[in-house]
């Protein structure tokens, strides 16, 4: 009999969403009883800026602790929210399948961010869409705003601010695509690494052969190389970083951008890597390998180009 599972997650209506999206499947694929219970975060319950109480990782590292403190059997993050470091007694057991991870944007009569009047206000939380919304509309007056979903769209019907910025990847979860006036090319408008995916955590010793069902190897390699650019630029989920790995046939290809903070200034870098096939364990692991290799190399090349001034990084040579 399969024992039943219990998933962490936070109390957010996107958070509970995801979670849930996880529950059904190992559910409806193997049969196992799933309970869900909610922690709370710093992220949820201090309104500072995200930037000034430490990043994205502010949400997980309160539900790290509660699994290692043996109240769950896992966790699920928004992978971008997740740190590169590795965490001591934990894994990365799984990947799902990615969601759309292009950046989406919100206006009130469906325009675009180039029909978007003179000194428009547009809202976001990341130092990453501020300079990229710079970059393409100076003129714009960029204002930092935090809370969930429905607040910041309310933002925006309110007429308090002009457009918001948001992952597509969560409003489909939360079936509000409707809601959205434009998506963002990722050629020219690269998101967070690992946007999009979730992240399913687990104690190291622990074995849950339940999560082999959704696992997705593909979105898994893509989220290897993108977050390697993070970790060898040593910055953190919330720097100014963009990242798109995409892979077709059996050729990665990598796209990373770093911005100055006023998006007045980037560099970009480029590489693909040849992915051996198979699908044994050795040649899942390898293609992990080449994967990561692939953002470290990725990450030198701007780092060689200039990119640890150009945005105050911790990665140097």
């Amino acid at each position: 009999m399969n024992r039943k599972l219990t998933i962490a997650t936070r109390g957010s209506a996107l958070a509970l969403a995801q979670t849930g999206m996880i529950a059904e499947q190992l559910t409806r694929l193997t049969g196992v009883e799933v309970a869900i219970t909610v922690v709370t975060t710093e992220g949820d319950t201090s309104r500072a800026s995200l930037s000034s109480i430490g990043g994205t990782g502010v949400f997980a590292s309160a539900l790290r602790a509660a699994l290692v403190a043996g109240e769950c059997d896992l966790v699920v993050h928004s992978l971008k929210d997740l740190p590169t470091a590795p965490y001591p007694g934990l894994v990365l057991a799984a990947v799902p399948q990615r969601e759309d991870p292009r950046d989406a944007l919100i206006t009130r009569n469906g325009l675009t961010l180039a029909d978007l009047p003179e000194g428009a206000t547009i809202g976001t939380g990341s130092p990453r869409r501020v300079a990229q919304l710079l970059s393409l509309r100076p003129d714009a007056t960029v204002v930092d705003i935090r809370g969930n979903v429905d607040t910041r769209l309310a933002k925006v019907s309110s007429g308090e601010l002009d457009a918001v910025v948001l992952a597509a990847a969560g409003l489909t979860r939360l079936g509000r695509l409707d809601a959205v006036s434009e998506f963002f090319d990722l050629a020219v408008w690269p998101t967070a690494p690992g946007q999009g995916a979730l992240a399913i955590e687990t104690r190291e010793e622990d074995d849950i052969p339940q999560l082999a069902y959704i696992r997705h190897d593909e979105s898994r390699l893509s989220i290897a190389a993108e977050r390697a650019v993070l970790a060898t630029l040593e910055a953190g989920c919330s720097a100014p970083i963009g990242a798109t790995a995409r892979l077709e046939a059996n050729t990665l290809t990598l796209t990373a951008v770093v911005y100055s903070a006023d998006g007045a200034e980037e560099l970009g870098g480029e590489r693909s890597v040849e992915l051996p096939s198979g699908d044994e364990a050795t040649h899942r692991q390898l293609r992990l390998e080449l994967a990561s290799a692939l953002g470290h190399d990725v990450a030198l090349q701007l780092l060689d180009d200039g990119a640890s001034d150009l945005a105050q990084l911790g990665g140097g040579r």
